[in-house]
């Protein structure tokens, strides 16, 4: 016999701790720092920054739902064979990497230090080009961190999984443009890199939180 589906308010708090997820990983600076750097280069308005980050979280999150949606179907046709094995797993995988990521803010230490500011030289590549490398860069790096989260609400249906591919894409997208505008209003870059430390704590707990409710679900 497979699972029973979601309650309403347990897909809510999924969906919602989906978005939190993605918002927190969108905050390392893999994910915002190119964009202040290669903006500050082109000589970019933060308009056109800005337009750089959506395109570039939105190309993230369709790599994300295409992975997340391979793994959904061979989930699924694995969960026929075992049943409630899907969820499970997921609940698993979303442990290990809250664990990874509190152990990883545990020993991390800040990388970037104080020094010379950076001269604005003239643009060495085209705005094309430089835009269009900073969103295939993000395309070809689907975030890993949220793969589980789909996992957990594989058996809910299509509808489900279109309402958290949404709250992925937007707390990403949020969470880039927050960063990459803070950057460029002059916030200090080692600040928000100090931030980011602690950034890993909190989403190895939301990671965490999202697997107990997973589990809490299935007992």
């Amino acid at each position: 016999m497979s699972p029973p589906a979601f309650e309403q308010p347990v897909l809510f708090s999924v969906v919602a701790g989906g978005f939190a997820a993605a918002f927190l990983h969108a905050a390392l600076p893999t994910h915002w720092l190119p964009f202040v750097l290669v903006g500050r280069a082109q000589r970019w308005s933060l308009t056109k920054n800005l337009l750089a980050v959506s395109a570039a979280g939105l190309a993230h999150i369709a790599s994300t739902a295409v992975v997340g949606s391979l793994i959904v179907a061979a989930g699924l046709a694995l969960d026929g064979l075992v049943a409630g094995f899907l969820p499970h797993l997921s609940a698993v995988l979303l442990f290990a990497f809250g664990g990874f990521y509190l152990i990883k803010s545990a020993i991390r230490r800040p990388v970037m230090a104080g020094g010379p500011a950076l001269d604005l030289a003239e643009p060495t590549v085209s705005h094309s080009a430089a835009f269009w490398g900073l969103v295939a860069v993000m395309a070809l790096s689907p975030g890993e961190v949220l793969l589980p989260i789909y996992m957990s609400s594989a058996q809910e249906g299509v509808g489900a999984l279109a309402l958290l591919t949404l709250a992925f894409a937007l707390g990403t997208i949020l969470g880039m443009a927050t960063f990459t505008a803070l950057a460029r209003a002059g916030a200090s870059v080692l600040r928000l890199e100090r931030w980011a430390r602690y950034e890993g704590a909190i989403l190895g707990l939301a990671l965490i939180a999202i697997g107990l409710v997973i589990v809490t679900h299935q007992h």
